[in-house]
């Protein structure tokens, strides 16, 4: 377990500290990881080079930290707190459960004492974060909420009905009260956040930026552009826009057959359009001064849409194939659309997608308030892999990790060469080391966690 954590670095679900002070530190970290995706708090650690240092006294510390979340975090948040021995050491270590809050620091109050984990700081929740974690303890959704300003004449439900008429469906008045197209306010019905955002004929008077701005640039930074646009169009539709936007401005290659040429596009369309789609589905529209954003360069393609994951997501379960909607509204209509093939299967069809087309691995990335997905243009040729590093991945697929002793025995060559060759390896991330300190004896190397 500790050797897991130490390969690891710091970030959404994990925080080294060195002891227990400041206690307040650990509390915050403690409020962070639950209103966020949960986390794992390793004490004995250093945070800068996970140096292992241990814990002088860990029953004493273990009644401290319990005392602290028990008196510090409001409401009641119980995380489970555990010593391990490691090597001839004691490491606490703090599981903090993502749950419904949201939790906050009790002596800073319940609106300022707030914290989301934003990569491995922890920051206050501001107004619109918080809001979303109150509707998160509501059970409702940004876009499921009346929108007050408008009118049913304010939706064009003949161009929705038209494009449910693509799919063989009908958008009955009960079927835009399933979808939540319509909701209840009093004894009226109004159109919701979410129908003005898919189907909202003025919606840039409420939403000016719920626009997809596309940019096509010079070279690989935002120096110079191209050519440049928003797209305006009602969801659905916006997304052949925007693919149609990047076809325009990325490259087509010429592929040799047996019989006939045909054309590569520099980017599978399969993993353009769920890039897509993913950012619109997903988008915080709640968020004042962001809109999602396309831009294209020459080595890559980025796609951008404000809001982190939802709650209670990471990276790791997204791509794993959990799915948490931000927008419950907009994904029922792309699912009714079959814009959406499967809940939870977007990113993981991109990574296939890319990976089919013999593309570098998408990268996704969570910054600041916002997500990411970049897509990398040019095809990539596996170098051979040297007998001696398959041997060892073959040999670390079954043991988990290995010394450079083992390693050498494993090759057959001297520990110098053995301890030179898994450097090089480290250097290269396919390994992480993992030991008390640079001058550990005892350390050992394991696979490095994929991303």
């Amino acid at each position: 377990m500790i050797e897991g954590f130490l390969a690891r670095h710091e970030g959404k679900t994990l925080e080294f500290k060195e002891n227990c002070r400041p206690l307040a530190r650990i509390v915050r970290t403690a409020v962070a990881f639950a209103n966020t995706a949960g986390g794992s708090i390793v004490i004995g650690v250093k945070d800068k080079t996970k140096d292992v240092i241990g814990v002088a006294d860990p029953l004493v510390e273990e009644e401290r930290l319990a005392n602290a979340f028990a008196d510090g975090i409001r409401p009641l948040l119980v995380p489970d707190i555990q010593v391990h021995a490691w090597r001839k050491l004691h490491l606490i270590v703090v599981a903090v459960p993502h749950a419904v809050g949201p939790f906050y620091v009790r002596a800073e109050g319940a609106q300022s004492g707030v914290y989301i984990r934003l990569g491995s700081t922890n920051r206050p929740a501001g107004p619109e974060l918080l809001a979303e974690l109150l509707r998160l303890g509501r059970n409702t959704f940004f876009d499921e909420q009346p929108c007050s300003e408008t009118s049913s004449d304010d939706i064009d439900v003949r161009a929705a009905s038209e494009l449910f008429a693509v799919v063989s469906k009908r958008l009955t008045l009960p079927k835009q009260r399933s979808l939540g197209l319509l909701v209840g306010q009093g004894s009226k019905m109004l159109p919701s956040i979410g129908a003005v955002l898919l189907f909202g004929k003025n919606r840039e008077r409420i939403f000016p930026l719920a626009t997809i701005r596309c940019a096509r640039f010079l070279g690989k930074n935002t120096a110079k552009f191209l050519d440049q646009t928003e797209i305006d169009e009602y969801l659905p539709q916006a997304v052949d826009s925007v693919v149609a936007f990047i076809e325009r401005h990325t490259r087509q290659g010429i592929e040799i057959g047996r019989v006939r040429r045909r054309q590569v596009p520099e980017y599978p369309v399969e993993a353009i359009r769920e890039a897509v789609i993913n950012a619109i589905v997903h988008a915080d529209y709640s968020i004042g001064g962001a809109g999602t954003k396309v831009a294209i360069f020459d080595d890559r393609l980025e796609i951008t849409n404000p809001g982190l994951l939802p709650f209670g997501l990471t990276l790791e379960t997204a791509l794993a194939g959990v799915s948490m909607l931000r927008n419950r509204v907009i994904g029922r209509v792309f699912r009714e659309l079959e814009l959406i093939e499967q809940w939870g299967s977007g990113l993981g069809r991109i990574n296939g997608a890319c990976r089919d087309a013999g593309l570098p691995p998408p990268r996704f990335e969570e910054l600041g308030t916002n997500f990411r997905v970049t897509l990398f243009g040019d095809r990539v040729k596996t170098p051979a892999r040297p007998e001696w590093q398959s041997s060892l991945l073959a040999c670390l697929g079954k043991k988990e990790r290995i010394s450079t002793h083992a390693a050498a025995e494993l090759w057959n060559v001297p520990d110098r060469t053995a301890r030179r060759r898994l450097r090089r390896l480290v250097d290269a991330g396919v390994l992480v080391e993992v030991g008390s300190g640079p001058k550990d004896p005892y350390r050992v190397y394991v696979l490095r966690e994929a991303k």
